[in-house]
């Protein structure tokens, strides 16, 4: 088994293997790109989005925009990231139509052995992401590994989302909770 494979299969993997090194490197030459794209040219900019992900999307990126790989991150219809989004994308983020990210969201499918010898060697694993329909982030919200987010959830600035989150629902804290039902 490669270590691309290891990677999406959930797997420990070498995150320093030469085949993933190598589309790693191509994902930040095109977020590099798209980032050095004036924010008036929509139609060069989305091309480059759909060039990074590997598929046609109507997605809208602010600079700056970071990836590991591009082709891991699955977008809904209406999907708008505000400056500063990164996207750890070991694993598949699957986001679902009219999500709304403000400034500086972090969503990491990266994650690391707790036992220092192992991280020492470079080992890591990745857990896939999946969030609704209709998902507001504040600024600064941070998403953990293999967490699963309902449709209609709105999550307040600063926030970590360390576990699923039902739909419906304002959460906020560190960790994320749901503190009010959307009717």
């Amino acid at each position: 088994m490669t270590e691309k494979e290891k990677m999406l299969a959930g797997e420990i993997y070498q995150a320093w293997d030469s085949e993933l090194t190598s589309e790693r490197h191509m994902a930040k030459r095109l977020c590099h790109q798209l980032n050095q794209t004036c924010p008036t040219k929509k139609d060069a900019r989305l091309a480059i989005v759909n060039q990074l992900l590997g598929y046609d999307s109507d997605a809208h990126l602010e600079s700056p925009f970071f990836c590991d790989y591009g082709y891991n991150i699955k977008l809904g219809k209406g999907f708008y990231a505000n400056h500063g989004c990164t996207i750890l994308d070991g694993a598949e983020v699957n986001i679902g139509d009219n999500c709304l990210l403000a400034p500086g969201v972090v969503i990491s499918t990266a994650a690391h052995p707790l036992d220092s010898r192992t991280r020492r060697e470079g080992d890591e694993f990745a857990q896939s992401i999946t969030i609704g329909d209709d998902v507001w982030f504040g600024a600064n919200v941070t998403v953990c590994p293999g967490v699963t987010i309902g449709n209609n959830v709105v999550i307040g600035a600063g926030s970590v989302v360390v576990k699923d989150l039902p739909a419906n629902t304002v959460c906020v804290g560190s960790p994320a909770v749901p503190i009010k039902t959307i009717e």
